[in-house]
C-alpha cells in the first residue's frame, strides 16, 4: 500500500522526502539528493498500456486507481512523492482507501509559498505567481498550449488546484494522517522530523537509532541541500533556457513575505485562503 508524500509545490516536499530517503534507505542516514528512493506520482510509466494521451485528465483519470492497483500488486508499503490534489475528476477518485496506507502532508504558509512559485516557475511578478496559487484548475507537468518536443517521464498532467483546495481534500484524508509544517522544519527542524520518525515507528513498525536520525537530521538541513545542489546540481530541478540559473533549493528560512512581499498582495492572499490559514496558525 502507498505512503503518500503529499503536498502543494515548493512547500519542502523534496526536503521531507530527501530525509525519508536517508533515513530509510541509507544504512549511514546520510544525504544523496539525486538518487532518492522515493519516485513521485504520476509518472508516465505508471499509465503505459492504460492509455496513450498522457495530457488528457478525463483519460488519465479513468485509470488513477488501476494504475495503483497494479503499483500494489506486490503487498508491499510504498512511498510516493504527489503534488497531485486528492481530487475527485467526475466520477473518478485520485485514489482509496484499498490503495492507501496513509498521508505524510508537508504545508506551507501561502505568503511564502508565491516567492517560491514566482522563483521556480519563471513568474513575471508577483501578480502572475498569485494566479497560479488562486487557480482552481491549475495543472502543472504539461504545456497544453505546446505539442511535446520529448518523451518524458514526468512529461504527464498533474492536477494541482489552488493552494487552498490542496491543502482541504488531503486534510479529509483521515487514514494515518501526518501533518507537517514548513516552517516548523525551518524553526525546529528537529522536533518536526521526529514527528515523522515517530509515524514511522509507530505505523509502520519500523526501528531506527538515535545516531542514524541524527545523521539524517543533519546531513539534510536547509543549508546542506541548497550546497550539494550547487555543487552537483539536482537533476530534478528545472530547466528553462532563459533562465538558466533557477535554483530548487533558493531562499528557504530567508523567504519572508514580510520582507519581500508587497502588503495588497499578502491581504489578498489572506482574504482568499483566510479560514485556512487560521486553522493553520498563519494568521
Amino acid at each position: 500500500m502507498i505512503v503518500w508524500l503529499a503536498s502543494y509545490p515548493k512547500s519542502g516536499n523534496t526536503w521531507v522526502r530527501s530525509f525519508l530517503s536517508s533515513l530509510m534507505d541509507r544504512e549511514d542516514g546520510l544525504a544523496n539528493l539525486n538518487s532518492m528512493s522515493i519516485p513521485q506520482y504520476p509518472l508516465r510509466a505508471h499509465f503505459r498500456g492504460l492509455v496513450n494521451e498522457f495530457d488528457n485528465i478525463k483519460l488519465l483519470s479513468k485509470k488513477w486507481i488501476s494504475s495503483q492497483d497494479f503499483l500494489n500488486l506486490d503487498n508491499k508499503i510504498k512511498f510516493f512523492k504527489t503534488h497531485h490534489v486528492m481530487c475527485n475528476f467526475g466520477k473518478n477518485s485520485f485514489t482509496n482507501y484499498e490503495n492507501t496506507f496513509g498521508v505524510i502532508y508537508i504545508v506551507r504558509d501561502p505568503r511564502n509559498v508565491i516567492t517560491s512559485i514566482l522563483n521556480y516557475y519563471s513568474k513575471k511578478n508577483y501578480e502572475e505567481a498569485k494566479e497560479f496559487l488562486f487557480d482552481e484548475g491549475r495543472i502543472i507537468g504539461v504545456d497544453l498550449s505546446k505539442k511535446y518536443e520529448y518523451e518524458n517521464d514526468n512529461n504527464i498532467i498533474t492536477l494541482i488546484s489552488s493552494w487552498k483546495n490542496h491543502y482541504n481534500s488531503w486534510k479529509n484524508f483521515k487514514k494515518n494522517f501526518l501533518l507537517i509544517k514548513y516552517e516548523n522544519l525551518i524553526n525546529n527542524e528537529r522536533n518536526e522530523f521526529l514527528k515523522i520518525r515517530n509515524y514511522l515507528e509507530e505505523k509502520l513498525n519500523l526501528k531506527f537509532s538515535d545516531n542514524k536520525f541524527d545523521a539524517a537530521i543533519s546531513s539534510n538541513s536547509f543549508s546542506k541541500l541548497k550546497k550539494i545542489e550547487e555543487i552537483e546540481g539536482f537533476s530534478e530541478n528545472v530547466k528553462i533556457q532563459s533562465k538558466p540559473d533557477v535554483k530548487f533549493f533558493n531562499l528557504g528560512p530567508k523567504n519572508n513575505y514580510k520582507n519581500l512581499l508587497d502588503k495588497k498582495i499578502s491581504k489578498e492572499i489572506e482574504k482568499m485562503f483566510h479560514s485556512e490559514m487560521k486553522e493553520l496558525g498563519y494568521i
